[in-house]
């Protein structure tokens, strides 16, 4: 292929993908009015509705405008020479093609960033605002940027400067060691994740002793799940929607409530949500999970093992130089409508985990707490009841609220 064929490629992968999301998008928005389904009719009153409705409209709108703009600024990088224009400031600081592509792509992600950073501020200090989500102060949310960024240095450069390493040292063959070192770094991000990166943007504290963490305890002890590690983490310093997730295996598992979850629900509501996640551990969802994500980065690395000695990938997106960095950013687009394909087999795997874990819940704790616990998650969140099957199709990790509820009561 020349780089003519692949930057028209290029483009057109890029405005088909956001077609389709556009299409999506409009879809879903108009099933925003459908009637309520009449086992969610206890979700919303009239007002709280009539809330939702509106703050998925503006939601729709806000996000159609941010995705033009971020086609636009790609397209008008890739017409321009944009990508060209970064390469020559990177080799303007070293002829060393390590530091070359870190310097390249420092500048793409922070200056991505801090173009965007106005939308991501009307977004939290705005929109959530507006709606009585947002508990972020200004310097939070600064000093999380400043966080990410340091973040990104550290775990993001660290990693790409042994990837090039790996590739002037194995050549053709540097996939493999990347995909070890990637495997690794992802088997230890799994495992201590909660203990080593949450700390540096929450506070985390176990739950204390009290009727609610017996209740926990003693089902844990009926299923048989040895359970150590149960933290409470401030998410009401950021929002005022409730979560909580499961991490690690092993001795490292650990169970996190966020406090705002342990305010909106009552203690059976808990144990409930509590009980769907232990139902992921017993499913092995979380081994299988962690299997398939290091599967399909071998996969991708073994396809850019392919397509990065070649020059043409760089100069498809206007870079004159040929470039390890240069062809990664070509070879990201390019690859995207597989990563699609894949994301959609990882939804629909995903969909399907989260009805066994609302079984296990089910059969062994109760249907009804977690079901009252689902209606009043989605309440707070002011959640869209009537979403689009397409959309669903596409985009959701976890199966709808009616029918995780119809499933529930079956």
């Amino acid at each position: 292929m020349t780089h003519t064929l692949l930057f028209y490629s290029i483009i057109a992968i890029l405005t088909v993908q956001f077609i389709i999301e556009t299409i999506l998008d409009y879809l879903n928005s108009k099933r925003y009015n459908d009637p309520i389904p009449d086992e969610l009719q206890d979700v919303y009153e009239i007002e709280e509705y009539l809330k939702s409705q509106d703050y998925k409209m503006t939601n729709y709108k806000f996000g159609l405008l941010t995705s033009t703009f971020s086609l636009a600024l790609t397209l008008g990088f890739l017409f321009f020479g944009g990508f060209e224009w970064l390469d020559t400031i990177a080799r303007s600081v070293s002829d060393n093609p390590i530091l070359v592509a870190l310097v390249f792509f420092a500048i793409i992600m922070i200056g991505s960033d801090l173009i965007t950073t106005p939308f991501g501020y009307y977004k939290t200090f705005v929109i959530e605002e507006k709606f009585g989500f947002n508990k972020t102060t200004k310097t939070t949310f600064i000093m999380d940027k400043l966080k990410g960024y340091l973040m990104m240095a550290l775990i993001g450069g660290g990693l790409t400067a042994l990837i090039i390493w790996f590739f002037g040292w194995a050549g053709t063959y540097f996939w493999v060691y990347a995909w070890a070192v990637v495997a690794v770094f992802t088997l230890f991000m799994n495992l201590f994740y909660s203990r080593l990166i949450v700390p540096l943007f929450n506070k985390q504290k176990p739950l204390e002793q009290g009727s609610l963490k017996s209740k926990i305890e003693a089902y844990a002890h009926k299923v048989g799940f040895e359970i150590k590690n149960i933290f409470v983490i401030d998410g009401s310093k950021r929002s005022t929607k409730a979560n909580a997730y499961f991490s690690g295996f092993g001795k490292e598992k650990r169970v996190t409530l966020y406090d705002t979850l342990i305010n909106d629900l009552d203690e059976d509501e808990i144990v409930a949500v509590l009980a769907h996640e232990v139902g992921h551990y017993k499913r092995h969802h979380i081994i299988f999970n962690l299997i398939i994500s290091i599967l399909l980065t071998g996969f991708t690395l073994f396809l850019l093992s392919l397509f990065i000695n070649n020059p043409e990938i760089s100069k498809a997106i206007g870079v004159s130089r040929p470039s390890f960095h240069a062809a990664l950013i070509g070879f990201g687009i390019l690859y995207s409508p597989i990563s699609e394909i894949t994301g959609l087999i990882m939804n629909y795997l995903s969909r399907k985990f989260e009805y066994q874990a609302d079984d296990f819940a089910k059969h062994t704790f109760a249907a009804k707490p977690l079901i009252t616990s689902l209606k009043k998650l989605s309440k707070n969140s002011l959640s869209n009841l009537t979403p689009h099957p397409a959309y669903v199709f596409m985009h959701y990790s976890h199966p709808p609220l009616i029918a995780r509820v119809r499933n529930l009561k079956a």
